[in-house]
């Protein structure tokens, strides 16, 4: 489990707040470095925290040990990514940032590699799909797909379909070489997230909403 009484920062003050967030964001930067050059396994909390720069009572403040800290590190990004479009209020029909989850994790494929290598990819895909599902079930809400009806009957089981097609099709882009761009990955998702849910509901203004994302 991830270590969430450590992580609590209530009750400080945003000075020290932004300080545990240097160190957090700098354990973190150093295990990614580290893990594109070797397994998980041949990482101590040694090699971090002195690439890191931070003490050995810095590391344990925060965190258990270095799994605790992959888990936590992906948690935070996974968290971010998938509220992005609700925090930034998009004006969109799009309920997911496909193409810029995409284009973050194309960029990354020594990470992913060394997840896969080091038996923790299963771990991401997991954490992606509970982040992504909350994430989708808030934007479906904010651009007022659903009805009262559908907010009381299973519209989290509908996000959390959602989010694990979402997940699935990450996974085949990465495994086949990304062929598309991650733009045309999202038209794909979309077209098929609205082609779904059309055959299901209807908007506020009582048409289907069988229109592909239009930008």
């Amino acid at each position: 489990m991830l270590n969430v009484q450590k992580r609590g920062l209530s009750g400080r003050s945003v000075k020290a707040d932004r300080r545990v967030r240097r160190t957090r964001d700098r354990l973190g930067q150093a295990l990614r470095k580290l893990m594109e050059e070797r397994p998980l396994e041949k990482i101590s909390v040694q090699d971090v925290i002195e690439l890191a720069g931070v003490s050995r009572s810095a590391f344990y403040a925060h965190y258990d040990d270095k799994i605790d800290l992959l888990l936590s590190d992906m948690d935070e990004f996974l968290e971010r990514m998938a509220m992005l479009l609700v925090v930034r209020n998009e004006q969109s029909d799009r309920i997911a940032p496909v193409s810029e989850c995409f284009s973050h994790v194309g960029e990354a494929m020594e990470i992913r590699g060394a997840l896969a290598r080091s038996e923790r990819l299963q771990d991401f895909f997991d954490l992606a799909v509970e982040h992504f599902g909350r994430g989708i079930e808030a934007r479906l809400k904010q651009i007022k797909w659903q009805s009262a009806s559908d907010r009381q009957s299973g519209s989290d089981l509908t996000a959390h379909a959602l989010a694990g097609a979402f997940i699935g099709l990450l996974n085949s882009w990465t495994r086949t070489g990304q062929r598309q761009s991650p733009e045309s990955m999202d038209s794909l998702f979309h077209q098929m997230v609205w082609g779904g849910l059309a055959g299901r509901t209807e908007n506020n203004n009582g048409r289907w909403k069988a229109e592909s994302l239009k930008r």
